[in-house]
């Protein structure tokens, strides 16, 4: 696709936005953008990353766009009242997706790799940039998170990497339908469950994804993606404890910073050490080989790479510690997500206060009996959970189940929690009943205003 015209990103901040935008420009594009984050003073360290990446940027309100040979990108959700998308439609600027753009840079690409699934995409997705890159094979890469491994001062959101335009990994969303736009070479489904549409549509988006791929890696200890094997003209499959996959994980050996395991795929063994902790980290290792694999990369190698990944930004991130108490950073955000969390926190010893912040009103509604029973199902006895109010940054929406509402059902089952109200007044809650021992986490998503709160969380503890 050419890069000769101007890009305008509106909302050019969200996670999905921001590595697509440095992506254009490192490939020579004119990049520009809005976002109301920067005109609330939120995250002034993004914006101003962004515009040492030559990227100019704008106010919200419709001045950045103002010509016809513009295009305009926004997310699918956009309402059509934003002010880009009047001066748009006013300007004569065509309109384009975040997620139908990506999928135009994507599917010319001759190896493309899309990782789907409910959970663990932007980690496995790392792990696959990460080895890759590791093993001189330049990809681009295009993260909805930042990977540790290739943040530098220079750059500290690294949630891009742009190679030579032969490789092309991607993670894919099924949460707007979007998926249905990639065409992969390589498809991996990690996992299949409820989120934001409902499991008919999920086994419809997901089937067709693999049904394009030339090959799929699907996970075995997934009801769902095991229905997908017939799909593809090639499977590779990987599992915990089914011995019937390519891939297994055998011996797994927990710590607090990591995770050991042996892998063996057909007469191939190897043992390795992740620097991530978590079961949920093994499988996503073992899609992460097994997709590697499909690309040319023996196990052997691959297996050495893995080893030195150390990561995503907000996936059980250390903040710090202070006054014997542990404050611990995580994206988790669906029940899913909030159970491999609280599992692999609960192979070590620490009563977990846990501040779950939801990513929206529009999810608790209908996750509503998935998040209570979620919670219920794995807090520990002494665990106390707070529900402050969702993230809400403006716009229409439906508020008839409240964070109230997931606390009141959790209580019923015999789990401490409690819903303070606001941020602020969950946080005081939070620190005024820490005590050495205790590990804070603070969860959620699409909100990155949480990690700068986990960070004064840790100050406040501290004195």
């Amino acid at each position: 696709m050419s890069n000769d015209k101007p890009y305008f990103f509106c909302g050019i901040g969200g996670s999905g936005m921001l590595p697509l935008a440095l992506i254009l420009r490192a490939q020579g594009a004119v990049v520009a953008g809005s976002d109301r984050a920067r005109d609330q003073g939120r995250t002034p360290e993004k914006f101003e990353f962004l515009t040492g990446q030559g990227i100019t940027l704008y106010p919200q309100d419709g001045s950045g766009v103002t010509r016809s040979e513009q295009i305009v990108v926004a997310s699918a959700a956009v309402e059509e009242t934003v002010p880009d998308v009047v001066a748009a439609r006013r300007a004569g600027a065509a309109l384009i997706t975040r997620a139908a753009l990506l999928a135009e840079l994507f599917n010319v690409a001759e190896t493309s790799i899309g990782v789907a699934g409910t959970s663990g995409k932007s980690t496995t997705t790392g792990m696959i940039g990460w080895i890759l890159s590791t093993l001189g094979r330049e990809p681009t890469v295009m993260n909805g998170a930042v990977m540790k491994n290739f943040m530098t001062t220079e750059a500290p959101f690294a949630s891009a990497l742009v190679g030579d335009g032969g490789l092309f990994v991607s993670e894919v969303d099924e949460s707007d339908g979007s998926i249905a736009h990639y065409h992969p070479r390589i498809a991996v489904v990690n996992n299949i469950s409820l989120d934001h549409k409902s499991m008919d549509e999920l086994r419809t988006l997901f089937g067709d994804f693999v049904g394009k791929a030339e090959t799929a890696v699907l996970n075995l200890d997934n009801a769902e993606t095991i229905t997908l094997k017939q799909r593809p003209r090639r499977t590779i499959t990987y599992s915990l404890s089914d011995p019937n996959a390519q891939f297994r994980a055998s011996d797994i050996a927990p710590a607090p910073d990591g995770i050991a395991f042996t892998v063996r795929a057909g007469s191939a063994k190897a043992r390795i050490k992740l620097g991530v902790p978590g079961r949920h980290n093994v499988a996503n290792a073992l899609a992460a080989l097994a997709t590697v694999e499909a690309a040319g990369v023996p196990l052997r190698e691959s297996a050495e790479a893995l080893e030195r990944f150390s990561g995503i930004r907000r996936r059980l991130e250390i903040v710090g510690r202070s006054n014997g108490i542990t404050v611990i950073d995580d994206f988790a955000h669906n029940p899913d997500k909030i159970a491999a969390t609280l599992d692999t926190l609960h192979d070590f010893p620490g009563r977990l206060l846990i501040l779950f912040q939801p990513h929206g009103f529009g999810p608790l509604r209908k996750m509503k009996s998935e998040f209570i029973a979620g919670f219920a199902g794995n807090l520990g006895n002494d665990d106390v959970l707070i529900v402050s109010e969702p993230a809400y940054f403006g716009g229409t929406t439906d508020k008839s189940v409240t964070s109230a509402d997931i606390v009141a059902g959790i209580v019923t089952q015999g789990r401490e929690a409690l819903a303070p109200g606001d941020r602020a007044a969950s946080g005081a809650q939070l620190i005024a009943l820490a005590r050495p021992g205790d590990r804070i986490v603070i969860m959620g998503a699409r909100d990155d205003t949480l990690s700068t709160f986990a960070a004064e969380i840790l100050s406040a503890v501290g004195k």
